[in-house]
């Protein structure tokens, strides 16, 4: 018996119970078991209900997903404030929820320059939330403000402070300034706008940690491999070009 059978079984004996008698004890233990006899006889049809589950779950979260992404489009993709590397006029733009107090970013950042450096049609905004610390805070409101002034100079910078292995210290941040030319640098407080932005969106797409990657409709936790990102990249490239 498979799975539809089954269920239009049960359903069949729930629907004559509501118009008829309600069932005696004999007749509900008589239902009992024969849903125990086949799943017992049939135990794919678990594995069936439990893929159909989370098969509608997905295109359910995936609907939910699309609909956020459209209602905060500009805010994802065409925030002047938010810091943008890769192609001027995209084919397609990923957005990188990151941090620069967090050891995966740092490992996965590399990554996505890699992916714009190969793509020519791929663009990436970033989106730096501070979860950690006072330290991430600080780093993100420097990295903002440089955007915002010399955003020529910004990707120097970022670069440098994902460079830094463990958490950052004042110490830290003021040598990565230096070092990219950038010691007379002051926070610009307007920065907080786009943290509050970036925290806000990531609340609505249900971000969970750094890094998040949103690509196109998928949103990709956590610093998955080079050959997984770009099979994602690849596939979303195609999507836009057919």
């Amino acid at each position: 018996m498979t799975l539809l059978a089954c269920v239009a079984l049960i359903s069949a004996a729930i629907s004559f119970s509501s118009i008829a008698e309600p069932l005696t004890s004999a007749q509900q233990n008589q239902v009992r078991e024969l849903i125990r006899d086949t799943l017992v006889n049939n135990p794919q049809i678990l594995e069936e209900a439990v893929n159909a589950w989370e098969q509608r779950s997905t295109e359910q979260a995936g609907a939910r997903l699309g609909k956020i992404i459209e209602q905060n489009k500009d805010a994802l993709f065409n925030n002047a404030a938010s810091p943008r590397i890769g192609a001027k006029n995209a084919k397609l733009t990923l957005v990188s929820f990151t941090d620069y107090n967090c050891p995966y970013c740092k490992q996965f950042d590399p990554r996505l320059e890699q992916i714009v450096k190969k793509y020519p049609d791929v663009a990436i905004v970033l989106k730096l939330l501070p979860f950690r610390g006072e330290t991430s805070q600080s780093s993100a409101q420097y990295a903002l403000t440089l955007w915002q002034q010399q955003p020529d100079r910004f990707l120097a910078l970022h670069q440098r402070l994902m460079s830094k292995k463990g958490n950052h210290t004042k110490g830290s941040i003021v040598s990565a300034l230096k070092s990219t030319g950038n010691d007379n640098l002051s926070i610009d407080k307007k920065t907080l706008d786009e943290v509050r932005s970036s925290l806000r969106l990531a609340d609505l797409l249900g971000v969970q940690g750094t890094p998040a990657t949103l690509i196109g409709d998928q949103m990709i936790p956590g610093a998955v491999s080079y050959d997984v990102l770009e099979q994602v990249v690849k596939a979303q490239l195609a999507r836009t070009s057919s």
